[in-house]
């Protein structure tokens, strides 16, 4: 899972990385001018261009600065998100606008690569109003808003990109502001339109996001030792624990009697999400039977393994014994750190791809107030960031409070083997590979936007694809039947969330038909099962893994087919210089094909 947020709501919008578009310079526009008008004209013609491309991003970074500091504009450090509804209906009508002018006619004159960005952009700026206008996420989610405050917080703690002393300014100054935020909250939930699911999550979360503004952020700036600066912060802190605490209590008082059981989207909200976010159009029949044949291919590897390791036993008792295989609670951090350098060096020495940075990834706990939905993530950063290049790859740990029971399943996510299986997803060559790829995509667009079944898509691809490169876990082994019976088990995983997420929204599945249909036919734990249906209900178009997966898979093959002399690597670097948008342009991209066009 990607922690870099893509934009999909006017609150919140973390990205990867981002450089300034070049615009042709007046003098240079003049002297073609004077040799070819036509020239002239497409020079006019992809200035105009740019310059909305700036315009557009600086509307963005205003309604949602969380997403500026963490792009490394750090002019927005001190800002907070106003989701009031006046401020919120005024982004949206403004949303619209940009959509409106993103697809005036003139712009089907633009050359190859901005017209990529074009397709792009319209589809964020339209993003905005359905989210608005159909999804109602404001609305129905009391978690966006804690959620967001933390987040933002927190950005500003974790990365040392200017001193501390000015850092902790922000955070204070965003402290100040986040009562307002929670006061735009109780007005704008309805609490007979909020999925009962949905409160139950932010009542979960709330406690981490109390903790983190309690003691987390405190720490973190352990160093401030001017007195009126930590007095201002006291008083923020505060009003804001406080303010924390009372938005629990309306959460658990007067929005959670109210709500309602139903969270499916419905397939009409389902496929226009897919089709904003993923420039996915196929029908969700289509879609929902490639999910079932995946199921049924990984199905019957998961046993085949089995069989290879040990035909006495089940290919349920067989994984039962490699998941036993787990580090201590205590060293789960540990052992995962521990993995990353033989997973670059694989990636390097077996011509896998190219990795074009030295930096490092720091392992690292989740943060409390991410943990109830999510087991790892990478947390890489911001395009603009020149200075705090960290990025962090969480693992979320087994809390002191869980009993013995508890604490091994969810150990049981963690085996030794799916330590590596998870940290190809999460590091080499996944998620923080292709962090370090984006900054030379071509243009600024796709270094800010993209989508998830590109990203999580190529994440995923790396696990399958490093198991058939020759990954084992041990140097020397020939092959490692137990390794990749983990990575199967992940991807069914995956699969289950695919299938899950549409039957669930589009076709009545229940929550615990859901958890049933992971534990049968994922092999999932029932604890893990839980976690999963539950993600499913808030996210979900979480088919991405196993969606962009199968487009990768396929585009791969078509790849080698049309240049039969290019590598394995090659394929690699070329689709990973392509940023990560919606993998019908990499497609068109890679294999030189027409672009879609533009829709109404």
């Amino acid at each position: 899972m990607r922690i870099s947020f893509f934009w999909r709501n006017l609150v919140l919008v973390p990205v990867l990385v981002a450089s300034t578009l070049g615009v042709v310079s007046p003098v240079i526009a003049y002297e073609v001018a004077a040799v070819n008008p036509a020239v002239s004209s497409q020079d006019e013609l992809a200035k105009s261009f740019d310059q909305l491309v700036e315009e557009y991003f600086a509307f963005c970074f205003e309604a949602s600065p969380s997403w500026g500091t963490q792009a490394g504009f750090h002019e927005y450090d001190k800002k907070l998100e106003d989701l009031s509804a006046a401020k919120v209906n005024d982004n949206v009508s403004k949303a619209s606008d940009f959509a409106r002018r993103f697809s005036d006619k003139k712009f089907d004159k633009l050359p190859r690569e901005r017209a990529i960005d074009r397709l792009l952009l319209i589809n964020s700026a339209r993003y905005q109003v359905f989210d608005h206008e159909d999804m109602h996420s404001l609305a129905k989610d009391p978690d966006r808003y804690s959620s967001l405050i933390a987040d933002s917080l927190f950005s500003l703690a974790k990365r040392d990109f200017a001193p501390l002393a000015e850092r902790y300014d922000s955070v204070t100054a965003r402290m100040e502001q986040a009562p307002a935020l929670l006061k735009a909250a109780r007005q704008n939930l309805k609490p007979e339109m909020v999925p009962q699911v949905y409160a139950e999550v932010a009542i979960e979360q709330l406690p981490g996001t109390i903790s983190m503004v309690k003691s987390t952020i405190p720490e973190a700036f352990s160093g401030i030792t001017d007195s009126a600066a930590r007095a201002r912060f006291e008083k923020a802190q505060k009003a804001l624990l406080t303010e924390l605490t009372d938005y629990l209590n309306f959460i658990k008082e007067q929005v959670l009697p109210k709500t309602q059981k139903s969270f499916a989207i419905g397939s009409a909200n389902y496929q226009k999400k897919l089709e904003l976010e993923e420039m996915e159009d196929r029908s969700l029949s289509v879609l929902l039977d490639g999910g079932y044949r995946e199921l049924g291919r990984l199905q019957k590897r998961f046993i085949d393994l089995g069989r290879q390791i040990n035909p006495k036993l089940t290919a349920s008792q067989v994984f039962e014994e490699i998941a036993s295989e787990h580090p201590k609670a205590d060293q789960l951090v540990a052992s995962t750190q521990q993995c990353l350098d033989r997973l670059r060096a694989y990636c390097v020495d077996k011509n896998i791809v190219t990795v074009p940075s030295q930096e490092k990834v720091t392992v690292a706990e989740s943060p409390s107030f991410l943990r109830a939905l999510t087991f790892a993530s990478m947390d890489t950063p911001g395009p603009y960031e020149s200075k705090a290049k960290e990025a962090f790859y969480y693992v979320t740990p087994a809390e002191e409070s869980w009993d013995a029971k508890r604490i091994e399943e969810h150990l049981r996510f963690f085996s030794y083997a799916d330590i590596i299986n998870t940290s190809v997803h999460e590091a080499y060559p996944g998620h923080y590979v292709q962090f370090l790829w984006v900054k030379f995509a071509p243009s600024k667009t796709r270094k800010l936007l993209g989508c998830s079944s590109n990203a999580e898509g190529w994440a995923h691809y790396c696990e399958e694809m490093m198991i058939a490169e020759g990954l084992t876990q041990k140097d020397g082994q020939v092959k490692d039947p137990k390794l990749a019976m983990v990575q199967v088990h992940d991807a069914l995983l995956r699969v289950c969330r695919y299938i899950v997420g549409i039957e669930m929204h589009t076709k009545g599945m229940s929550f615990d038909r859901g958890v049933e249909f992971f534990m049968k036919e994922g092999y999932v734990e029932k604890a893990n099962a839980v976690r999963e249906t539950k993600r499913g209900t808030k996210d979900p178009t979480y088919l991405v893994y196993t969606l962009g997966k199968l487009e990768i898979l396929a585009l791969r093959d078509d790849f080698k087919r049309k240049y039969k002399d290019k590598s394995l690597k090659d394929f690699h670097d070329q689709f990973l210089k392509c940023g990560f948008p919606p993998l019908k342009l990499v497609r068109a991209q890679l294999l030189e094909d027409k672009l879609p066009p533009v829709k109404n």
